[in-house]
């Protein structure tokens, strides 16, 4: 299977499953964050396996970052990644290991909040009053609609590298007609919600063209300084779970403080 059909077979499968937990919302939506919080967070910390991450304390940090989003809101988002500290600590007391206890706490507690509060403000996103179904949905919608528009106009048409020393397949082509994407998709999401007005769904989908553009060029350079390609083989053509995600990660805060703000 090509790349290309490969990419269109899992998102044409993928797509609705997450669409359907967004929309239950609840402890359907904590329940497949978690799984995929969980497993971004194994593909970065094996990539990131020579700086030696002490890989408990992540995940455990992590999931309880996410519970607390589900349970008490930002607040709880917050302390409950705290407890990733104490752990790190912990864990970098007792291990044995010839890396830098700086590199292995830095790399162990940078991943987690990567994640954790990312995929944590899709949570909080979707338990926003009056509009969380159609905001979350909104932002999902959007970042896949960005990362999918400009993948197929950088093939097709990209010319003009936009970053080669971070991402060299990044072109400014892509990056145009997926921003076109991502505003127009938001504009129509939010078209007839309590969040109706034109200038405010088109913040919010500046934010997240903005932000999204951002998170994947963060993940390219990630990857790159790491020496790797892909995070991993899990969803075939679109790599990793971490791949699939890195635009989201970065769009879901984006996109969450602009619905706070203007509500």
């Amino acid at each position: 299977m090509s790349s290309v059909a490969s990419r269109v077979a899992v998102a044409a499968a993928g797509l609705p499953l997450v669409l359907g937990f967004a929309y239950l919302g609840g402890w359907f939506l904590l329940a497949l964050v978690g799984v995929g919080a969980l497993v971004a967070l194994h593909e970065f910390y094996a990539l990131a396996r020579p700086l030696r991450p002490l890989v408990l304390a992540g995940y455990a940090g992590a999931s309880v970052a996410l519970v607390g989003a589900e349970t008490g809101g930002p607040a709880w988002l917050l302390g409950g990644f705290l407890v990733v500290f104490p752990l790190t600590f912990f864990f970098a007391a007792v291990a044995a290991t010839r890396q830098s206890t700086t590199v292995a706490m830095t790399s162990t507690i940078g991943g987690a909040a990567w994640v954790a509060f990312g995929l944590g403000h899709v949570v909080l996103t979707r338990e926003l009053p009056d509009i969380g179904r159609e905001a979350a949905l909104t932002v999902l919608v959007a970042v896949f609609a960005v990362d999918t528009f400009a993948f197929a106009a950088g093939r097709l048409a990209g010319r003009h590298r936009m970053t080669p020393v971070m991402s060299p397949g990044k072109t400014w082509e892509g990056f145009v007609v997926g921003a076109v994407a991502g505003l127009l998709v938001t504009f129509f999401a939010l078209y007839g919600s309590d969040f109706a007005s034109g200038w405010r769904s088109l913040a919010v989908g500046g934010a997240i063209v903005g932000a999204a553009t951002v998170g994947d060029l963060f993940e390219s350079l990630v990857k790159r300084d790491l020496g790797a390609k892909d995070t991993g083989r899990i969803l075939l053509g679109h790599g990793g779970v971490l791949d699939r995600i890195d635009s989201l990660l970065f769009a879901a805060p984006a996109a969450y403080y602009v619905f706070v703000a203007l509500t």
